[in-house]
């Protein structure tokens, strides 16, 4: 591996989690102090506003939270009239006043919310446990204490949540049956999946949470190993770590989930730089009860958060109606939609279908059929963008990354491209590349890209994704199978498919000895191809 990569990404991260904070006002939030062990605090006699309180954790901490109630609601919990319940965990690194808007409006329609900022950070106690088995069991005495202080209904409970709060609902749902349904936004179902998928540390993303993590929480002693075991690619440790990380992952708890039945929606973005949309379509095929799959254009979070803010928010307001159906029994027609909805990079409407599987109807097919051989460790200009600001110029402004695919240097970048295409290529779920690789090194990253390119050259990202390998016996050919990132993207008429290798992207590590050699070639026997997946024949 290239000597020292993680200092870099973890610079980075800092500049930005430090714009992230200015800009979401979280640098105006409580100091990240530890809190002493109290008893929990219940919340006034007759609210019809907010009332922060504190309440009891798992071994005794005390998470700090806040309950908002219906108009008219009495906080006793024997009043003779009970409310549907909603829970929201916090995202990593916000504080408790995260959710206020949105709690506000679903205690307006009848619903005792109760939000409380997740262990480890800000003002509630304990330790940064990522999701583990302390944060979980906390989801379940937040519950305890709604039912003994609020009006709450044991027999309609509800959780959700953006990211961090996401998860924890989730995994909460695997280990709680009294929660009836989800609505998980922005969130993962395979925590190795998202942040080491290709078997490649997604440097950027993890810096940004280590280091947010250290600035507004106490992140816990096993969190800290695995943190510097990750950045600084400890390969030793690789098995603990993604035991790690599966202990943390709804998915490893599948069957508890449906066995439970709760209704579950889940939401995120298609340039999720954390969170890549793939995990949860995966998840998502294989719920049993109730369910819902939302794609949209952005980043991590950045699809919910105007509706944080109090403002119309297409995600908010699914997830109202989602709860309105399944704790409430509103006959709302959330039920009777095609439960995969999907809003295009560049088109304005919603898509339904049936299935994730059933998103693509046909598929265009990209022939990698010349040998390439690539220099490693130098950077060819093509790369998947930064960590948020890429996922955000897409969102607002349809801008993603973009080079001129006639001037990559050859010697850095592998490109093989498609004949001009004379109608528009629909393209919609997940693109497959199957190659052949030879290295003179036994360990080494590449990167592929799929790109649009127009008249001029110019390709914009459509997708891409990561893949290291290790344990190879040099100079032996070995066959590659890489799924890159779930999208939904239109290229116009005239344009063509551009397939671009390289090796260095500054959001991941790279395992590349220096003057290592990639070659990639197309077997009689076994073509190299790139499979773009298409909607209506494409």
């Amino acid at each position: 591996m290239r000597p020292s990569p993680t200092s870099g990404h973890v610079r980075t991260a800092a500049v930005l989690l430090s714009g992230t904070l200015v800009t979401s006002g979280l640098a105006l939030a409580p100091t990240a102090t530890a809190q002493p062990t109290a008893t929990a605090r219940p919340a006034a006699a007759a609210v019809t506003g907010v009332d922060f309180v504190d309440i009891e954790g798992d071994g005794g901490i005390t998470l700090k939270g806040n309950v908002f109630l219906p108009e008219g609601a009495t906080a006793h919990p024997t009043a003779t009239r009970t409310y549907p319940l909603i829970v929201l965990p916090t995202s990593w690194a916000s504080p408790q006043i995260e959710y206020l808007a949105q709690a506000k409006k679903l205690a307006d329609s009848g619903y005792v919310v109760v939000s409380y900022n997740s262990r480890g950070f800000w003002q509630s106690g304990g330790r940064i446990e990522t999701a583990g088995p302390k944060d979980i069991a906390d989801a379940s005495r937040v519950i305890d204490w709604a039912l003994a202080h609020t009006p709450a209904d044991k027999d309609r409970i509800g959780m959700g949540g953006v990211s961090y709060g996401a998860g924890i609902s989730l995994l909460a749902a695997g280990h709680d049956p009294r929660i009836k349904a989800v609505t998980a936004l922005s969130g993962w179902a395979d925590l190795i999946g998202a942040i080491y998928s290709g078997r490649t540390q997604h440097l950027q993303a993890a810096g940004l949470l280590g280091a947010s993590g250290e600035l507004t929480g106490r992140p816990s002693p096993e969190l800290r190993e695995i943190m510097k075991n990750f950045l600084s690619s400890n390969l030793a440790k690789e098995d603990e770590m993604i035991a790690w990380g599966k202990k943390r992952s709804p998915a490893t708890y599948l069957d508890e989930i449906n066995d439970n039945g709760a209704a579950i929606m889940l939401g995120n973005a298609w340039n999720d730089s954390i969170f890549p949309p793939n995990q949860y379509a995966d998840f998502f095929e294989k719920l049993r009860g109730p369910k819902r799959l939302e794609f949209r254009p952005g980043d991590h979070a950045t699809a919910e958060a105007s509706g944080l803010l109090g403002l119309p928010n297409d995600t908010w307001s699914h997830a109202h109606r989602w709860f309105d159906r399944y704790l409430k029994g509103e006959h709302n027609g959330i039920d009777a939609e095609a439960p995969v909805q999907l809003k295009s990079r560049t088109d304005g409407g919603y898509e339904g279908y049936r299935s994730w599987k059933e998103v693509p109807s046909g598929s265009r097919t990209v022939s990698l059929d010349r040998t390439k051989e690539l220099a490693t460790g130098k950077d060819s200009g093509a790369n998947g963008g930064t960590v948020f600001l890429t996922g955000i110029l897409d969102q607002f402004l349809k801008l993603p990354p973009v080079v001129s695919v006639p001037l990559l240097p050859r010697s850095r970048a592998a490109v093989w491209q498609s004949e001009r295409h004379a109608r528009a290529t629909r393209v919609r779920g997940t693109t497959k590349l199957h190659t052949t690789v030879t290295s003179d090194k036994e360990s080494g990253t590449f990167f592929a890209h799929l790109y649009d390119v127009g008249p001029l050259g110019t390709g914009k990202l459509i997708t891409h994704a990561p893949y290291t390998f290790h344990d190879r016996t040099p100079g032996k050919p070995f066959a590659v199978d890489l799924e890159l990132f779930s999208t939904s993207y239109d290229v116009p008429a005239g344009h063509r498919l551009a397939v671009v290798v390289d090796t260095v992207d500054p959001l991941y590590a790279e395992y590349n000895p220096d003057g290592a050699r990639l070659e990639f070639t197309s077997p009689k026997d076994d073509p190299s191809r790139v499979t773009v997946p298409t909607r209506h024949g494409g």
